[in-house]
């Protein structure tokens, strides 16, 4: 299908909103939501006195923000009594602009502005109801410095997917958990495993020393705390909350600043489709449109993309992608509605800016209106412009793919903004052609399509992820056949991805025999496959040969930056180039069940006038004459040559 933690004494939790109150309000939430023990909400804003009956108030979101970094700020305020409310503040370089409660007063908007002026430090503001008043105080800190952060990917770059729950534990003290009892079972594959921001940290040196450059995680958010099948974490319950089962805020912070430190770039997972279906908001949503329908009345979510790419196409065919529920369950956020909207797109400020990241994958792509992405991107990449987003449009057309890559407007006069999106349909022809013994035509054709897209060095390639049955499992697959689909995506043009765990030839099946724990990331394991040692000889092979193609790519910059021609292919080989301003390099593939010899010629392509090729991979140079070589590979076999 997502600290530097704030100082102490900053003032005292919500004093006037316990989990009792918080629970009160919000039938459907459980303790957890309404907990007070994160560093995200007890930075926030604090009640430090209230009179009467008057308001009382929970939890103010965003927990806290930064001046000046933008001009105006949207406070959501959660609580009760707050019907009638009135809001005044007092701080240098900031007013409210308008207010608004809905829901019976179980929440006030507060819109502030800010002058140019404006510093950190705490706003107190009075809400005076005709019952009695309250007081908040609301932190504004200086922004971060962007040194070092929100460095965005490069086609240099080689992305690693780690689910979080299931790549290594290193902190036990947060899997069985009070606040979220029954959740964690390791023997059962849609339960919480134990899996965390530490163990991650902790495994960051056997990254590095992989290879890979960046990371991608799932979502880190907090998802329902009484259901063991959120440990993906694609069910958000608090858009501002670290899952407890993954650590806390401070967690998060040093994760990225140890990754930073050891040059490798990170990239949050972001939902802003839907939410769990137990989300406090489905009881007592903010506004009556807050959501595209009721959990009574909805449309479920269809997957027909085409019908959004399709410039005739009436919108009876594509509405239900935008409006309807994603699987008939996850409640589908209505973010055209401007306050909703503006909501999401607060939240990934507040997660770039705290934590420093430099990027996001951004779930479910075409199921969001493609307004709301315009809007999302111009707003982030104005305030942190190398920031990278990557967009999933789980599709195989390339027609279909590209309509969503941002980079100019298209049909209906919008510019998503997304940086890139992930390159499905190189993904499903690669399998074709290396599993199913399709053509190699299949792939040729797909990227002949490159000319749809506005960047297409920067699509992302990859064999697997955690929506699909592992490459090691799939039907025809064998350890030489995952290390040739390894060697194409890592050769390449555009920026790979490789799934945690393909390093070695994971197995598994369709979702959830797709995630299993990574061996030796959790207390008990038999073996230790973070470890050479730990490895099988199996494991260990595949594991070599994808470190070396990491190396190679690394140390030739035409397999990174150069641009890409096709060379000559038949039905089961295919000779490609990478070509820079400095350096030629030439891949041939068979994947073919019996051994291939492939004609090269390389007249009228940039190849023309080679003389020698040398191997990469070992063996003898080959000498070119006449602009003619002729290459036998044999099953799944696959080689790499510098032209001189």
């Amino acid at each position: 299908m997502r600290q530097s933690p704030h100082a102490a004494g900053r003032g005292p939790v919500l004093r006037a909103g316990t989990a009792a109150l918080c629970a009160a309000l919000f039938a459907a939430a459980p303790a957890a939501w309404c907990g007070t023990s994160t560093a995200a909400r007890d930075s926030a804003a604090s009640v430090t006195r209230r009179s009467g009956a008057g308001p009382e108030v929970t939890k103010i979101e965003p927990p806290n923000w930064w001046t000046p970094l933008t001009r105006h700020l949207m406070l959501l305020v959660y609580g009760r009594n707050l019907t009638g409310a009135r809001i005044a503040c007092r701080y240098s370089g900031a007013s409210v602009e308008r207010s608004r409660v809905t829901d019976r007063g179980r929440y006030l908007f507060v819109w502030l502005r800010f002058e140019r002026n404006a510093r950190p430090g705490v706003m107190p503001c009075q809400i005076r109801t005709p019952s009695g008043n309250a007081e908040i105080r609301y932190h504004f800190d200086a922004p971060t410095n962007p040194r070092g952060k929100f460095q965005g990917l490069t086609p240099s770059d080689v992305l690693y997917l780690i689910m979080v729950d299931r790549f290594a534990d290193g902190d036990t003290a947060n899997d069985h958990l009070a606040s979220m009892p029954g959740t964690f079972d390791r023997k059962k594959p849609r339960a919480y495993h134990g899996g965390d921001l530490r163990g991650i940290e902790r495994h960051l040196g056997y990254l590095r020393r992989l290879g890979v450059t960046s990371l991608w995680l799932t979502p880190i958010v907090a998802n329902n705390p009484d259901s063991a099948r959120d440990y993906h974490g694609y069910s958000a319950y608090d858009e501002y909350e670290v899952n407890p089962h993954f650590g806390n805020l401070a967690d998060l912070h040093n994760l990225v600043a140890a990754a930073h430190r050891d040059d490798i770039k990170m990239l949050l997972d972001i939902v802003v489709n839907d939410v769990s279906p137990r989300n406090p908001w489905v009881v007592h949503p903010p506004e009556p449109d807050w959501f595209h329908g009721t959990p009574a009345h909805h449309t479920a979510a269809s997957s027909d993309f085409q019908y959004l790419a399709d410039p005739h196409a009436p919108p009876r065919l594509w509405r239900n992608v935008v409006n309807g529920w994603f699987a008939d369950i996850l409640p589908d956020m209505n973010l055209t509605n401007p306050d909703a909207a503006r909501y999401f797109i607060q939240v990934s400020v507040w997660w770039a800016e705290e934590t420093g990241i430099d990027g996001f994958r951004l779930d479910t792509f075409p199921y969001v209106s493609r307004t709301f992405w315009s809007e999302y991107h111009a707003e982030l990449h104005r305030l942190f412009p190398r920031l990278f987003t990557i967009g999933e449009v789980f599709n195989p057309d390339p027609d279909v793919v590209s309509f969503f890559a941002g980079g100019r407007n298209e049909f209906d006069g919008i510019d998503t903004g997304v940086n890139t999106v992930f390159d499905y349909p190189f993904f499903f022809a690669l399998r074709k052609v290396v599993l199913a013994n399709a053509p190699v035509e299949t792939m040729v054709s797909v990227l002949a399509h490159d000319r749809l897209y506005p960047h297409p060095q920067e699509l992302v390639t990859f064999l697997g992820n955690h929506d699909v049955a592992r490459f090691a499992s799939a039907p025809g697959s064998s350890a030489a056949r995952l290390e040739l689909a390894q060697a194409i995506v890592l050769t390449m043009r555009g920026i790979p991805q490789l799934y945690y765990g393909d390093e070695i030839g994971m197995t598994g099946g369709n979702d959830p025999d797709n995630r299993h724990d990574f061996p030796g990331g959790f207390p008990g394991d038999r073996r230790d496959a973070f470890t050479a040692a730990g490895r099988t000889p199996a494991e260990q092979a595949i594991f070599s040969r994808l470190r070396r193609m990491l190396r190679l790519r690394r140390e030739n910059p035409a397999l990174r930056q150069g641009k890409l021609w096709d060379i000559a292919w038949d039905r089961h080989a295919f000779a490609y180039a990478r070509v820079s301003s400095g350096e030629k390099v030439l891949v041939v593939f068979n994947a073919g069940r019996k051994e291939d010899t492939l004609e090269l010629r390389f007249g009228q392509t940039p190849l023309a006038g080679a003389k020698e090729l040398t191997p990469l991979l070992g063996g003898s140079p080959l000498a070119v004459a006449g602009d003619r070589l002729r290459i036998s590979l044999p099953p799944a076999g696959f080689e790499l040559y510098r032209v001189h």
